[in-house]
């Protein structure tokens, strides 16, 4: 019997080393760093290099378990990322200097998208910023501390003229002296497919400064967790680059997560990032996607303080930003 006594020990040698082998694989497995990201609205393709790194395991690879959360017009992503809630939010630089005026420590760290896709859409007799003098424009109460002290400075526009934007069309369908807040990639695409005669102006076009789509995070995340945080930015960047080249693993995973989405509607967005080179344009050309510069930072903390918007006693510009890690990554578009 002694032999097979001597080979039952073997066997139970290799089943402990097989279980031991197995533990570690699972350890392995959960060793990848939990990090959320908050977005601005529903999954669409303004979103699409965030879902592609999900879609193409760029994350997983950087030893991240990535969460991309969905936003909405009703939803308050600084509210969600200040109580501990997402990592990081989609954001833009304005709202990150806006945010320290109340005295929330966000820190922004990149920006997709180095030309800002927000416009005003009017109705066909509008041709020009100029045009929009006494007509109703409608626009939401953010929009009121970021870009439209740059239009009221800029082009004479009022106060008066204001009224709530609800992310519906229709108030501006149904009034032909009226002008809409809107993204160059989404509105202008479903008003086009109803027939509604538009023109689009688009602000970065005319000097506005902000960024947008950024990576904003709480200044403690940029702190405590730079590792993560600099794996997160980089494998980001990355897929935007697959992303622009070839989008259908991302849209796979946006079409999931919001039903409402069309095949149609991400064609035409993506084509719009590409036709104007949203994200690879500018200082993105040569440092890479994602770059935020100090110049341009500061041209956006000087509008703001100069309308009254944010209190420059308040708000210390050093502190509202981090060029650091966005400099040290460089994915060339």
């Amino acid at each position: 019997m002694q032999p097979s006594k001597k080979f039952s020990a073997k066997r139970l040698s290799w089943a402990l080393a097989a279980a031991l082998a197995l533990g570690g694989a699972a350890t392995g497995a959960q060793a990848q760093e939990k990090f959320v990201y908050q977005t601005n609205w529903y999954a669409q393709a303004e979103h699409g290099g965030f879902y592609q790194a999900v879609a193409t395991g760029l994350y997983q690879k950087a030893g991240l378990d990535v969460t991309i959360k969905n936003g909405g017009p009703q939803l308050n992503a600084l509210q969600i990322m200040a109580a501990g809630q997402a990592d990081c939010m989609m954001s833009s630089d304005f709202a990150t200097l806006n945010a320290r005026n109340t005295g929330v420590p966000v820190v922004t760290v990149a920006s997709v998208f180095q030309k800002d896709p927000q416009v005003l859409i009017a109705h066909e007799d509008v041709k020009r910023f100029e045009d929009m003098k006494g007509k109703t424009i409608f626009i939401g109460a953010a929009s009121q501390r970021t870009f439209w002290p740059w239009l009221k400075a800029k082009y004479g526009l009022e106060d008066s003229q204001i009224r709530p934007y609800t992310f519906n069309v229709q108030p501006f369908v149904g009034d032909k002296n009226s002008v809409m807040q809107g993204f160059l990639t989404s509105e202008p695409f479903s008003l086009m497919k109803a027939g509604v005669k538009i023109n689009v102006l688009m602000f970065s076009e005319q000097g506005y400064p902000a960024y947008n789509t950024t990576i904003s995070c709480m200044e403690k995340t940029v702190q405590e967790r730079e590792k993560a945080l600099t794996a997160f930015v980089r494998a980001s960047m990355e897929g935007w680059k697959s992303y622009l080249a070839n989008p259908a693993p991302g849209n796979e995973l946006i079409k999931k997560a919001n039903q409402n989405m069309t095949d149609e509607q991400l064609a035409y967005s993506v084509a719009k990032l590409k036709e104007l080179e949203v994200i690879t344009s500018g200082d993105a050309k040569r440092d890479g996607i994602g770059i935020i510069r100090e110049a341009r930072l500061k041209a956006g903390y000087d509008l703001l303080v100069n309308a009254k918007v944010i209190d420059a006693s308040k708000v210390n510009f050093q502190s509202t930003f981090n060029t650091k890690i966005i400099q040290s990554i460089k994915v060339l578009p």
